[in-house]
Order: structure tokens, then sequence, then C-alpha cells
């Protein structure tokens, strides 16, 4: 079945709801191989980088003391 406008509006509004736009400006050629990498560890570009920058939120002792 094709992808119609309604199906699309819909799913503009769940998204402006339930998510926050990041844009990142990174040096030529790190795109590429960020995106290698997730896809070879089956992830996303966009779980991926969220899971890292978590992960190092996360760990950080400092950051949980300022909480």
């Amino acid at each position: 079945m094709p992808y119609n406008e309604a199906q699309k509006k819909a799913s503009m509004k769940w998204m402006a709801a339930h998510t926050d736009d990041v844009r990142l400006r990174v040096p030529k050629g790190n795109k590429e191989k960020w995106k290698k990498y997730a896809e070879a560890h089956g992830m996303s570009m966009t779980s991926f980088v969220c899971q890292r920058i978590n992960k190092i939120i996360e760990s950080d002792k400092e950051w949980k003391m300022k909480e």
C-alpha cells in the first residue's frame, strides 16, 4: 500500500510530539565512518550516536554529583 498524505501527516504529528531534532556539524568523512560503524553493529547512525552520548553521561561521576 502506498504512503498517503494522511499517513504522512500522522507521522509528522507523532514526530513533533515525541522527538527533538539535533543537528551536528562534523568534519568531512566522520558521518560516513559513523554510519558504516553503526550499520556493522546493527544500528542506525542516530541510535549509535544517542547510545554513545548516553553512555558517556551515565559514566560521568562529576555530572551525577551535579544533578
